[in-house]
């Protein structure tokens, strides 16, 4: 097989960028990711372009990928749009390394952009949000939410955060995972994300302060919980057969990346979890073990997602999430860090843009670059990227696997 290595990388600081575009975002993070490949536009020969709120908050649509992309310098190459819920940015991954790894291209670049603040447009923000499942079989999500304990959606929340705060009592219930941990997942990650200079939050938080932030839905108060954003993200991606021509002593080699779709079973039947299915397949296309893992990017939506996630990772067992955290095995300087970009909480979350994200903060990390929050001695990374819900989980997710520089 032709291997597939990422050779540069660049993002915008994520957060509200009231005088910013798509266009805009676009351009400066694909700018970054060519100046960090000490490559240029004319370099490229196929580009995937991850998006998903444009259509329906700023009305463009059908060719969202060569207007963006036609703004960075990118032309005459083919150009395809990526939606696929918040795992649009990895799905764009996905589809790019197929294309190397055929031999069709051999340097192409992924790019994810969202421009989702819009304060005069309320209403079009949360339908956004709606549009994450099926909206002919709105009453399954609502009774799926009863069923946990809650309550219909508030007007004016994403229907997520309802989702997440049933799923998160479930598991309280199951497996007398608590508040307290929670809170100390979000506070970690606000402490990590102060350390990254792209970060849309970069205040520190104690776990009493998230404990006591404003109230959102039960279990959740807002400092576990993601906020809107907008940004963009880049990556241009080589094949190993060209890898030698463009310097391979920063790239980072993509070892596998698994993209699984929901799939029926029992709501407690974490075993079949379809974060679970895509880290074991990931783990076995890399030939690697949880135990090999040095660090970990997670799709936090919320602080349950990321307990949820690193037991689908399978670096703890169900039920033991919290021992751990308390131990501070998944900090900055534990065992295996997780998010220590700051995570989706503190980070943000332009949804399209989140698993490019989360592959520029790895890759950053694997070259020795991160700085403050640097994981020392990092070798093996694992991103998990996930989005929108369809029956009793997300309706897509990836698990990415990357090996540090030769």
């Amino acid at each position: 097989m032709n291997d597939v290595y990422v050779l540069g990388v660049g993002m915008t600081r994520f957060g509200k960028h009231p005088n910013e575009s798509v266009k805009s975002l676009t351009a400066m993070a694909v700018a970054a990711a060519l100046a960090d490949a000490l490559l240029g536009p004319d370099d490229i020969q196929a580009a995937w372009f991850a998006n998903t709120r444009q259509p329906m908050l700023e009305g463009q649509n059908t060719i969202r990928g060569q207007i963006a992309l036609r703004a960075a310098g990118l032309s005459g190459i083919p150009i395809c749009t990526v939606e696929n819920a918040c795992a649009s940015g990895t799905t764009a991954l996905w589809l790019a390394m197929s294309a190397l790894k055929a031999g069709m291209a051999d340097v192409v670049l992924i790019a994810g952009a969202e421009k989702m603040v819009y304060p005069d447009r309320p209403e079009k923000v949360t339908a956004s949000f709606a549009g994450g499942t099926d909206i002919h079989d709105r009453e399954a999500v609502l009774d799926y939410i009863r069923a946990m304990g809650g309550n219909p959606p508030e007007a004016g929340r994403s229907l997520f955060m309802d989702i997440y705060a049933a799923q998160a009592r479930g598991h309280m219930d199951r497996f007398a995972s608590s508040v307290e941990d929670l809170a100390r997942i979000a506070a970690k990650n606000h402490c990590a994300g102060a350390q990254n200079p792209n970060a849309q939050y970069r205040t520190p938080f104690t776990v009493e302060q998230v404990l006591a932030d404003k109230a959102i839905v039960f279990p959740f108060t807002r400092a576990m919980c993601a906020p809107v954003s907008d940004g963009a993200a880049a990556a241009v991606l080589v094949s190993e057969r060209v890898l030698q021509r463009y310097g391979a002593q920063r790239a980072v080699r993509v070892r596998s990346c698994a993209l699984r779709s929901t799939i029926e079973r029992p709501s407690d039947d974490y075993s079949r979890h379809i974060g679970r299915l895509a880290a074991l397949q990931a783990y076995e296309q890399a030939s690697i073990s949880a135990a090999d893992v040095d660090l970990v990017e997670v799709h936090d939506a919320t602080a349950f997602a990321e307990l949820q996630q690193i037991e689908n990772l399978g670096l703890a067992e169900r039920g033991s999430v919290g021992a751990r955290l308390a131990m501070g095995d998944f900090a900055l300087g534990g065992k295996c860090p997780v998010n220590p970009s700051g995570g989706l909480l503190a980070k943000g979350h332009p949804v399209a843009a989140t698993g490019v994200a989360q592959l520029f903060e790895l890759v950053t990390q694997l070259r020795g670059e991160a700085g403050a929050r640097q994981v020392a001695g990092a070798r093996i990374a694992v991103a998990e990227n996930g989005g929108g819900f369809l029956g009793v989980e997300e309706g897509v997710t990836a698990v990415t696997v990357l090996e540090g520089p030769l």
